[in-house]
């Protein structure tokens, strides 16, 4: 009866792990660029993803999906925020994805605390154009900072910070990157180890930002996700703009999933 007892509590065990484990693949994005592109005439196009896996259902039937348009004249509520970000040098490595260029931090590089949870920031990633548009307009590139809590009973578990960019200046934290980034044109798969990065050389502060609920922008599409976009427009080159759309897929030089439907959710200012 003993060995019965625990043979069953080991089951539940090995259930529970299951069960965390999936949820933490389900949230996360798909590295496989393979499995889908940004072709609208391509049967593993943005209207077709949710019919590819039943996993990314979402893709197709989700109600709280992203980007959307930012009509900051409709559905706005000004809120007062609690939150803070802390972010220091790690080491890091830089990869074509096939879809996008990405920075993976390895180690503690700090965290964007909302209400009193922390998000320790996991990742980077670049889309051209910008995914999201405010009263309409697109802009040249959108960078994504993504963040994840440990916490695999949040209901928000993933926090997304956006920086959209405009073609002008140099951006001095990409000027960092563009050799590295040079070596990895049509290299898919293929990535660098830079040493450290340090996130705080990426120009994000600004003295409001939207806020809204939403998904993750390529599949599985998972939905709540906390989404916080700088008001404040950066400026690009059109060189750097030039060379993050060489290096991926020809089909991905624009890697931005169409506008999704608001539905009922609200956005807010934070100030």
């Amino acid at each position: 009866m003993k060995m019965k007892m625990n043979s069953l509590i080991i089951l539940a065990f090995l259930c529970l792990v299951l069960v965390f484990h999936s949820s933490l693949i389900k949230a996360q994005e798909v590295e496989d660029e393979r499995e889908f592109d940004y072709s609208l005439r391509s049967e593993k196009g943005p209207h077709r993803w949710g019919d590819l896996k039943v996993e990314w259902e979402a893709c197709k039937n989700g109600e709280m999906q992203s980007p959307i348009d930012i009509m900051s004249h409709q559905r706005v509520e000004l809120i007062r925020s609690f939150e803070h970000k802390y972010y220091k040098p790690a080491n890091a490595t830089i990869k074509n994805r096939g879809h996008d260029i990405s920075i993976k931090w390895h180690g503690d590089v700090g965290s964007y605390f909302i209400n009193g949870i922390e998000y320790p920031l996991k990742s980077a990633h670049w889309h051209s154009p910008s995914e999201h548009t405010i009263n309409g307009r697109r802009y040249a590139m959108e960078l994504h900072m993504v963040h994840q809590s440990p916490d695999q009973t949040l209901q928000n578990q993933i926090a997304v910070t956006s920086v959209l960019y405009r073609i002008g200046k140099p951006d001095a934290f990409l000027s960092r990157l563009m050799s590295n980034i040079s070596l990895l044109v049509d290299e898919e798969d293929e990535e660098i180890h830079t040493g450290w990065i340090d996130p705080t050389e990426i120009n994000y502060t600004c003295t409001m930002y939207y806020r809204y609920f939403g998904s993750l922008t390529t599949p599985p599409c998972t939905e709540g996700v906390i989404w916080t976009i700088n008001t404040k427009i950066r400026t690009v080159s059109w060189r750097q703009m030039k060379l993050l759309r060489e290096a991926v897929h020809d089909y991905a030089e624009w890697n931005a999933r169409p506008l999704q439907p608001l539905n009922d959710r609200k956005i807010y200012v934070l100030i």
